[in-house]
């Protein structure tokens, strides 16, 4: 693939990662540290916002502030946060109902399309779409 990304992480997976959970799968984890010898993997500009309200709302609890936390995941140097740009933005709006219609959803999957790099989510709605390779 070159100098392209070859994973990308879904929120939760980027989550499960950064904390070193053990809820990433074992090939999850395995496709996560055979990319990472290439090179950077990539997450979502969206996951940002998608932790960010999680927190917010309850439904995440970090082990700092989210703010610290976020400003900290921001600097390392083995991720890549991806911007949603027009070609991403544009492809996450044209797929069919067949995808799932959640937008973070869709643009993080719009991100690995875009990309061609594999996705590592344990979305089984995502893996179904059959729009991007999945990862669990």
């Amino acid at each position: 693939m070159g100098n392209e990304p070859v994973i990308v992480l879904d929120t939760h997976a980027l989550v499960w990662w950064a904390t070193g959970s053990d809820q990433l799968s074992a090939r999850a984890t395995k496709a996560i540290g055979e990319a990472l010898r290439e090179g950077p993997i990539v997450a979502s500009a969206i996951s940002i916002l998608e932790i960010a309200t999680a927190v917010r709302r309850g439904r995440l609890v970090l082990s700092r502030p989210v703010e610290d936390w976020l400003s900290d995941l921001r600097t390392l140097p083995e991720l890549r946060i991806e911007p949603v740009g027009f070609d991403v933005a544009s492809r996450a709006g044209t797929w069919g109902d067949a995808m799932p219609g959640d937008p973070a959803d869709r643009l993080i999957a719009a991100t690995a399309f875009v990309l061609g790099a594999r996705l590592v989510t344990a979305d089984e709605r995502l893996a179904e779409a059959k729009v991007v390779r999945t990862i669990w």
